[in-house]
């Protein structure tokens, strides 16, 4: 079969290491007992492993090529591969409702969206594991007072306990990009309620960290509307010396609901 050729708009690098496809797929054996679905297969280098483990599978691939080859490769295969796009598509409907792994060699450009996504659906996802940028990675796995530690860091923690599984060589990849990579996982935590109104957790995170360097009497401003402000006391609270970096989940989880106490306030 005539091999795919990468494309830079869909940000494909295929990875050619088997030893390592092996590995990443082997990720997904933290939740044994539910499907899996693999987004970007490209020409399968994992698929081939992930296919010979005993539960339902599906690959989701937006490249009309890939998903060509993938059916000539595969025959026996073509129920099972989705011709689509990720970011569009509703998860409820891949495996009737149920549970299921994510994994993938995930598109560098387009990680974040994949795991903001993955967030909408938690109660779908248990367990994500996959391939990045290593620098992504870092951010998600990041601890607070790490420069690395942001919005991704803050929300997928309050959310899923995060491991960074290994690093990989920009060699083992045709063509290969021009920084490292990394696996990790992400699984469910037994939160099943933060304890504060979620979305204005996320619009809290967002700001703060869009202004990083500033204390949070500075960013939390933005918060606020300009003709009804916060009350003076509000900012002299102790806390809004610190910089977002500082704070833990538990405190961006008080944070928040001392933001929305001070809007009822105002």
């Amino acid at each position: 079969m005539r091999q795919v050729k990468a494309k830079k708009q869909l940000g494909q690098h295929f990875l050619t290491d088997l030893g390592i496809a092996r590995r990443i797929a082997d990720t997904v054996d933290a939740y044994p007992e539910i499907p899996v679905l693999e987004i970007g297969p490209g020409m399968g280098v994992m698929t081939q492993y992930l296919k010979q483990k005993p539960r339902p599978f599906k690959v989701v691939e937006i490249d009309k090529e890939s998903v060509a080859y993938l059916n000539e490769r595969w025959p026996d295969f073509q129920p099972q591969i989705i011709s689509g796009d990720f970011l569009r598509m509703d998860l409820r409907e891949v495996f009737g409702g149920k549970q299921f792994v994510l994994t993938g060699n995930y598109p560098y450009d387009i990680s974040s969206q994949i795991f903001f996504k993955m967030l909408d659906n938690k109660d779908l996802i248990p367990c994500c594991t996959g391939m990045i940028q290593r620098e992504v990675a870092l951010r998600i796995a990041s601890e607070p007072g790490n420069k690395a530690y942001g919005i991704l860091s803050v929300m997928i923690q309050a959310w899923y306990d995060t491991e960074y599984l290994f690093t990989v060589d920009e060699t083992v990849f045709n063509p290969p990009p021009k920084v490292k990579s990394a696996v990790i996982r992400m699984t469910r935590n037994k939160v099943t309620d933060l304890g504060c109104d979620e979305q204005l957790f996320k619009r809290v995170v967002k700001a703060v960290f869009n202004q990083r360097r500033k204390m949070l009497r500075v960013s939390l401003k933005q918060i606020f509307n300009s003709e009804k402000p916060a009350r003076p006391e509000f900012f002299a609270q102790d806390i809004m010396t610190k910089r977002p970096e500082q704070l833990t989940v538990a405190q961006f989880v008080e944070l928040t609901n001392m933001v929305e106490t001070e809007l009822n306030v105002c």
